[in-house]
């Protein structure tokens, strides 16, 4: 079973194989995690993900890190917050799903995740950070990479929900 660990900080800093941006669905840059990797990837990041066409709620797409400490940039889009009736902890899931199996495609040991959703989407952070730590632990018990996981995240609230979480096991 792989090491799922929380580290608090810059997650575009971070020596890993892969980072999960949670982008936008044109990959285009925006705010939050999204506009400080592209910042730290450099413009070729933005030139790349031209190419890509976008990306669909729930689906991921890879790219080169470019400019950054991490091999991969995966590209996933979570979905706005509406309530909870409209498919969005499923779809949610499927984040992190899709990036663990394209991070298992290229061969990636460690992977970073941000806390997808939780920002101007406004997903509830306990209840993103249960799926999270649960669709990760589900996908690593038929998966053998990435070995180890980082949940990263920037504020003191969300590392100790987080924090709570794997403590519980």
């Amino acid at each position: 079973m792989a090491d799922l660990l929380v580290w608090q900080g810059d997650i575009t800093t971070l020596s890993v194989d892969v980072i999960v941006n949670a982008a936008n669905s044109s990959l285009l840059g925006g705010g939050g995690v999204d506009g400080a990797i592209h910042r730290a990837a450099g413009p070729q990041l933005l030139e790349e993900c031209r190419r890509l066409n976008g990306c669909q709620t729930g689906e991921a797409k890879i790219t080169p890190g470019y400019q950054l400490p991490a091999r991969w940039v995966i590209h996933t889009v979570g979905p706005v917050w509406h309530g909870g009736g409209q498919q969005e902890a499923a779809l949610l899931a499927h984040c992190y799903q899709n990036s663990l199996a394209l991070a298992d495609e290229v061969g990636a040991v460690t992977i970073a995740f941000p806390c997808i959703s939780t920002g101007v989407y406004g997903f509830p952070k306990q209840q993103a950070a249960h799926i999270a730590v649960t669709t990760v632990r589900q996908v690593l018990e038929n998966q053998a990479t990435p070995e180890k996981v980082y949940f990263v995240c920037f504020g003191q609230e969300d590392t100790m929900i987080y924090q709570r979480l794997l403590q519980a096991g």
